[in-house]
Formats: C-alpha cells, sequence, structure tokens
C-alpha cells in the first residue's frame, strides 16, 4: 500500500511539474519580458500601459476587440529620425547628385542649382514649389520596381550626416519597443505618414516589423502600362494624394478602412490625426514625441522646419495627449546607444 501511495504521489507531482510548464509557455513574451524596457518609469511609461491594460482586458468597461485595435504612427521623428532634414529629402538629394550628368542644365537651374552646389539653404527658399521639383525629378518616370530597387540600394549605402550611421539604424529603439509591444497585446500596427509610400515600403517590414500593406503614405500619381508587352506600373510626374495635416485621417479612412484607438505623432501634421482618434466616445490614446533631447538626439519644436511642434503641442494640454519628453522618457534613444 505504501509503495502505491509513492507511486501516486510521484505522478501526482510529474502531471503537476507538466501543467505548470504548459501554463509558463502559454504566457505572451510581453508578459515574461519587461516591458518597453529603453523607456525610463516615468509617467509616459505608465499612461501607455494603463491604456493597453484598460482595452485588452476581458470584462473591462474600456475593453475594445482585438479586431478593432488599430494603432497608427507617424514615420518621420517619430520612428526615424527627420533632422538635420527628412530622410526622403536625403534620398532626394543624393539622387540629384547622381542624375545630374544627364542633366547639364541643372547647373543653373534652380532648385537643383542649390543641391549641387550643397547649399540647403537655397533649396529651402524654393519653397514647397522647389521640393516638389526635386520629388518629381527623383521619384517619377519609372516603373514601381525601378523605384523600389532604387530606394533600396539607397538604404543600403547611405549614412546619416550627424552620425554616420545607416538610416537603417536612425530609427527609435523606444518607439519600436513600443511597436512590438502593442502587437504582442493584440494590436495591428500601421504607418500613416506624410512621406511617399513607396519610399517607406522596401524598408519597413525589415526595421519595424510593419509589413508594406500597413503603410499609409503620400502617392503619386500611377499608370499601368505594357513595355515591350510586360506589363508595368509606371510612376508620372503628378501628386496623387498627400497624407499629411487633414490628409491622414483621410488615408486612414480610404486605405484601412477601421479608426484606429491609438495614434503616435510628432509634429503639426499629425494634429487632425489625433484628434479623429480621440473623438467620440470609444476608448482613444494620442501622442506627441516631443525631441527635447540636443545631446543624443535633436532638440526642435516651435520654430522648426521639419517636423514644426506648436498648434498640437498647445492642444496636447488641453485635449489630455500624451506629450513624450524624449530626454525625460526614454532611457536610450537609438539600438546602438
Amino acid at each position: 500500500m505504501r509503495h502505491s501511495l509513492e507511486a501516486s504521489d510521484a505522478i501526482f507531482a510529474s502531471l503537476l511539474v507538466a501543467l505548470i510548464m504548459l501554463v509558463a509557455g502559454a504566457i505572451s513574451p510581453a508578459l515574461a519580458q519587461e516591458a518597453l524596457p529603453s523607456w525610463n518609469d516615468t509617467a509616459a511609461k505608465t499612461r501607455i500601459m494603463d491604456f493597453v491594460k484598460a482595452t485588452t482586458t476581458q470584462g473591462g468597461e474600456s475593453y475594445v476587440a482585438p479586431e478593432d485595435r488599430i494603432a497608427v504612427f507617424d514615420n518621420d521623428g517619430t520612428l526615424w529620425v527627420e533632422q538635420p532634414f527628412y530622410t526622403q529629402l536625403g534620398f532626394m538629394l543624393d539622387r540629384i547628385k547622381d542624375l545630374a550628368p544627364q542633366h547639364p542644365e541643372w547647373k543653373e537651374q534652380e532648385p537643383f542649382k542649390s543641391v549641387l552646389a550643397g547649399d540647403l539653404k537655397g533649396v529651402a527658399k524654393s519653397g514647397e514649389k522647389g521640393i516638389v521639383e526635386l520629388g518629381m525629378a527623383t521619384h517619377a518616370g519609372m516603373t514601381t520596381e525601378q523605384f523600389s530597387k532604387i530606394v533600396t540600394d539607397w538604404f543600403a549605402a547611405a549614412k546619416h550626416p550627424k552620425t554616420g550611421r545607416p538610416y537603417t539604424e536612425m530609427t527609435y529603439q523606444p518607439m519600436r519597443e513600443l511597436l512590438d509591444y502593442l502587437r504582442a497585446n493584440g494590436f495591428k500596427t500601421y504607418i500613416v505618414s506624410g512621406g511617399g509610400v513607396e519610399f517607406m515600403r522596401p524598408i519597413t517590414e525589415k526595421i519595424y516589423g510593419i509589413p508594406p500593406e500597413q503603410v499609409v503614405g503620400s502617392t503619386i500619381t500611377t499608370e499601368f502600362a505594357l513595355v515591350d508587352d510586360v506589363p508595368v506600373l509606371r510612376r508620372l510626374p503628378k501628386i496623387n494624394f498627400v497624407d499629411d495635416g487633414p490628409g491622414k485621417p483621410v488615408g486612414i479612412n480610404q486605405f484601412i478602412g477601421r479608426k484606429p484607438i491609438f495614434a503616435a505623432g510628432n509634429s503639426d501634421g499629425d494634429y487632425e490625426m489625433l484628434r479623429w482618434v480621440t473623438a467620440g466616445k470609444k476608448p482613444g490614446f494620442a501622442m506627441l514625441i516631443h525631441h527635447t533631447d540636443a545631446a543624443r538626439e535633436y532638440a526642435y519644436d516651435r520654430q522648426s522646419a521639419f517636423g514644426k511642434l506648436d498648434k498640437a503641442l498647445d492642444e496636447a494640454v488641453r485635449r489630455n495627449w500624451l506629450v513624450v519628453d524624449m530626454k525625460a522618457d526614454w532611457r536610450k534613444i537609438f539600438g546602438w546607444e
């Protein structure tokens, strides 16, 4: 009888160990590991985690079904650097120099003349019209496949002018962790950016884990064509849609089809998106990245030519949007620090 009891105890113990291992294996990685490790333990981190907990806890009054857990992120200045100029502008400047031998007239024609002379102030003087000219010269007149390869090759070689690091390493580590954290809790993450959609799509899955179909951005007109009887999509020198300011909610509605409950940006170009996401009775979370760290990155807001944050910063206080102070709230900014 004693041996029988000992055998039963051994079987029970084995089953208990197996059960513990099974339960441990079922624990989400988001719970098993420290959440948002590059964030300091400040109110910003707490607010984010409280919102995620409230919207993912079944039975709670703020619970949101997984299919409606949509999170949207601006890109420039929110996920990767936008100083000393937008990353896509850096691509355009390099592309103009590459194409210059085919266009001798550019030596005397603005804004190309200033680009070739390395005169960024001269480029800035050309205003929006000049930037559009640069964009059409560098982004059109080719197929979508050709443009994708040009962009991919540029990212493989281009370096940030301040750090000398590849642009693919100039992404914010805390924001990449936030993307992972949201996805681990049933959110679907999208980029909604004023940048060109086909400039971002070749690289976003690699650096953010966001596939091309979850990237919404500005577009130029594209047409179907047959080249030597081969069907292609050809990029034309004409703007189709600008996904910035009031265009962001329109783009979300058109391309995503669900209203997000979480939105992150860093500039006045994100104002309308944040207003829309937080309007209504359903849960809505809005956050702004405030660039306050001149030593580790850049410090800028109201007067910046790139990523101007003025109206939205004032509105954030009144509307209870989270303002993330990069200097105070982030333990590290880049993954290589």
